[in-house]
């Protein structure tokens, strides 16, 4: 296995640093070259100053002289803004790129480095959620490999080895149903940020632990995984499995399920896409069935976690719809850390951004990327 250099686009934030993990764990087989972040100049030159990448990326202009003069007396390159984001993820030093930067402002930089046919590392559900049907064309156009990070997808990807000749009958979601599994809806009226935050099983970065509470982002995955895997979403099913063994299943056609099962950590999913196709070596606890006496499935409560059925109906709509959905649900999870919307109206919030939103059933980019913006603007008036 060669040395591959990674660029990260977001190495601040939950995957990045746990990427860097990994390759901390495996010089010989992995480099940083390059280090993106929005705009924690600080975490940013640290882990510069560890790895010594060739370069680095601070999307946040305001931030770009408090990182030069940091990293002065080192050969490390420093660029800033958006526009060198998408610009570095070109650069012929860089053999993978880990899209881990959060939320729509991920999908631009991804669908550069799929053009420049640069193997993709996908962290970013909202990429897919947004762009499917482009960015999985233009990944079929420039032979690239979408390589899944999310551990949900992982796992059915990591089933699928040795079966992608044969049909897929169904697809077995799992979701550990977050902080608030089994409440019902007078049960989180008022429910806290630091309540919805206690995830019990992974630790994540806010907007995304938000999204784990109210089922959003089981339903973004469930649209991530129509396009990473070519199947309708009727084929798609959620169990909430609250112990998070089991990371997800495939039924084939002949009844059989396939899972892929293991310690709940991300470094497992974030290193088999690294080092794909090979397993190598980790140091992650190994997972003992003794300990697990019990692992119990529950169907997803629809009722209250109203986010679910919502991103079934956007992809059943398709079109730009789950841009708008994608958006609203970003500005409804800031309102919510912000103090200014209840967690249990984050559904409504965003089912009536949806119902404001002028349909376009095959929009281009640039379309999706208005339509980002105007749904935004939409809900500021909400």
């Amino acid at each position: 296995m060669n040395k591959k250099r990674i660029a990260i686009l977001g190495s601040t934030g939950s995957i990045g640093t746990q990427t860097l993990n990994v390759i901390r764990r495996h010089p010989d087989l992995f480099e940083a070259e390059v280090l993106v972040a929005g705009c924690n100049a600080e975490l940013l030159i640290k882990q510069a100053l560890e790895f010594q990448p060739n370069m680095v990326v601070i999307a946040d202009k305001s931030k770009y002289g408090t990182v030069c003069e940091a990293l002065s007396n080192t050969d490390i390159k420093v660029f800033a803004g958006e526009e060198s984001v998408c610009d570095i993820v070109e650069m012929d030093c860089v053999d993978i790129v880990m899209a881990a930067i959060v939320g729509f402002a991920g999908l631009k930089p991804t669908l550069n480095a799929i053009r420049a046919k640069k193997t993709i590392a996908l962290a970013n559900k909202e990429t897919m959620v947004v762009a499917g049907e482009i960015v999985t064309a233009e990944a079929r156009k420039n032979g690239v490999a979408i390589l899944p990070v999310d551990s949900e997808h992982s796992a059915i990807f990591q089933t699928l080895q040795g079966e992608f000749h044969n049909k897929i009958d169904k697809i077995l979601l799992t979701a550990s149903g977050g902080p608030l599994f089994g409440r019902k809806r007078e049960q989180i009226e008022n429910v806290t940020l630091a309540e919805v935050l206690k995830h019990p099983n992974w630790s994540m970065g806010r907007k995304v632990t938000i999204d784990s509470a109210s089922l959003m982002n089981k339903g973004l995955e469930v649209i991530e995984a129509k396009w990473l895997f070519g199947v309708g979403v009727d084929k798609i099913e959620v169990l909430i499995h609250p112990q998070s063994i089991v990371h997800s299943m495939v039924q084939f056609e002949d009844g059989s399920i396939k899972a892929q099962i293991g310690t709940p950590t991300m470094e497992t999913p974030i290193q088999y896409a690294l080092s794909y196709p090979h397993r190598i070596e980790s140091h992650i606890p190994r997972f003992s069935f003794w300990e697990h006496p019990e692992l119990t499935f529950f169907r997803p409560d629809t009722e209250t976690f109203r986010c679910l059925p919502l991103a079934y109906n956007a992809i059943e709509q398709g079109g730009n719809i789950p841009c708008v959905m994608n958006a609203a649900n970003e500005v409804a999870v800031q309102r919510f850390i912000d103090g200014k919307l209840r967690f249990v109206d984050i559904a409504g919030f965003v089912e009536h951004a949806i119902s404001k939103a002028t349909y376009i059933a095959h929009p281009t980019l640039d379309q999706l990327l208005e339509c980002d913006t105007e749904t935004r603007k939409t809900c500021n008036n909400i």
